[in-house]
């Protein structure tokens, strides 16, 4: 033990340092880049007390219900399981804001519920059709010229339609608003290519499109559709490949190394939380 203690206080003080975790995920790659803070507490000390907002909630239930329903469930039992998961989320698990009577939160509960409600109905409305080869397919992949390996969770892995060798996949996301970028938009391009490498690696074919459905929570007052379909083909996108390749590299060059993690009081999601850390030293 000593021997081994003495070991990792050379490499630290040489800068060599171990990286903290074993594997990367869009989640924790974004953690990182948005509040280190947050993440280190997140990624490296296990502490998941942070509650999640409402829209991440609602989204999540959507995601249980649309996992049921192409697993072979029909629609209404599968809109069931989805706000039974809605349901029995405790309190102490949602960011209500400003609602903090117990009143205000019963309120916000029910608007959740009418949320979700309206969203299910929407996508169910006219559900894409695919021929589904996995349903939330989770998978880790050594990646050559990467020091972690990568960690995704797919939606659905689905046959192409464009290529009878090939597999797509298939992500879902609830929104209040398109995105103006679509598939264009760097952070869904990231994660595009964390999936590619996990589905590759788990069912041993090429991996050709990355097809992400948006489903707007709100109706839109044109009454156009609610959904938008976005295709990332990954033949198209050889340069955000190495420049994926180079940011998991320095990220991981960055935990790897003695630091000290600051907190970011503008992040929307954690900064209050990340910084009531730093001040009460909880990491030190």
């Amino acid at each position: 033990m000593k021997k081994a203690r003495k070991k990792s206080r050379k490499k630290a003080e040489a800068g060599e340092m171990e990286p903290p975790i074993k594997y990367w995920s869009h989640s924790s790659l974004m953690s990182f880049l948005r509040n280190p803070l947050a993440w280190h507490k997140r990624y490296v000390e296990k502490v998941y007390d942070t509650p999640s907002g409402p829209a991440s909630i609602v989204g999540r239930a959507g995601h249980v219900a649309l996992q049921h329903f192409y697993g072979g469930l029909g629609k209404e039992g599968s809109i069931e399981l989805g706000m039974e998961y809605l349901r029995n989320v405790p309190d102490f698990e949602i960011n209500f804001g400003k609602a903090n009577t117990r009143g205000a939160r019963k309120k916000r509960r029910a608007r959740m519920e009418r949320e979700y409600m309206q969203a299910i109905n929407f996508y169910l409305a006219r559900p894409p059709r695919h021929k589904v080869l996995g349903i939330e397919v989770s998978g880790l992949a050594e990646v050559e010229g990467l020091p972690l390996p990568v960690k995704a969770i797919s939606d659905l892995v689905v046959e192409s339609r464009v290529d009878r060798n090939a597999l797509d996949i298939v992500d879902h996301k609830f929104v209040e608003a398109f995105s103006p970028q679509g598939a264009a938009k760097t952070l869904f391009v990231i994660q595009a290519i964390f999936n590619y490498y996990t589905v590759k690696e788990k069912f041993g074919k090429p991996v050709r499109r990355f097809i992400f459905y948006e489903c707007r929570k709100r109706k839109n007052a044109d009454g156009k559709s609610q959904m938008r379909r976005h295709t990332i083909d990954f033949d198209d996108v050889e340069e955000e490949f190495a420049v994926f390749h180079r940011l998991l590299r320095d990220a991981t060059e960055e935990i790897s190394r003695p630091r000290r993690y600051l907190p970011n009081p503008s992040d929307m999601f954690e900064g209050e939380n990340s910084f009531d850390i730093y001040r009460m030293r909880l990491l030190e």
